[in-house]
């Protein structure tokens, strides 16, 4: 897994509507917050988008934007997007390329099968490229706010 001070890994992966979105775009112009979540319309994922949605007006007056990458395609994000009002960019990475660069899969146990899932992580890159904090298995609710006072810190 990528860790505090390691450049991150660019990527180019598209938004959920089917534009494509790099690392490399917001380069000394904004951080960064690249929050991983396992699927769209869970509970978990959609309190956590939500909630970032709710604070992207503060992460913006910060010169942050948020990203959000899940394995769910750009039409399950489009629907996810518009059924719960979430206003941060949500990106699909289908073939998981972005996922294990930043080292967020994780094998688990379903019904006695083992499955690659993506551990819940936020990783806030300065403007720079630079990891600057690294949040693996958070918990959903309150986790925006507690972003956003890292990111304070930049």
């Amino acid at each position: 897994m990528i860790t505090p001070g390691d450049r991150a890994p660019d990527f180019e992966l598209p938004d959920a509507d089917m534009a494509l979105v790099s690392l490399a775009q917001f380069r000394s112009k904004q951080h960064v917050v690249l929050y991983f979540y396992v699927r769209d319309n869970t509970p978990g994922c959609t309190t956590q988008a939500i909630e970032f949605s709710d604070l992207e007006g503060d992460f913006g007056k910060l010169g942050c934007v948020v990203l959000g990458v899940s394995r769910d395609d750009c039409i399950s994000h489009g629907v996810f997007r518009d059924k719960h009002g979430i206003t941060v960019r949500l990106l699909a990475d289908k073939d998981c390329v972005t996922c294990r660069a930043y080292g967020v899969l994780q094998e688990k146990e379903v019904d006695g099968v083992l499955r690659e899932s993506v551990n819940r992580t936020t990783f806030i890159i300065d403007k720079s490229g630079v990891v600057r904090h690294v949040l693996a298995g958070v918990t959903p609710k309150g986790h925006a706010a507690e972003i956003l006072n890292l990111v304070k810190g930049l």
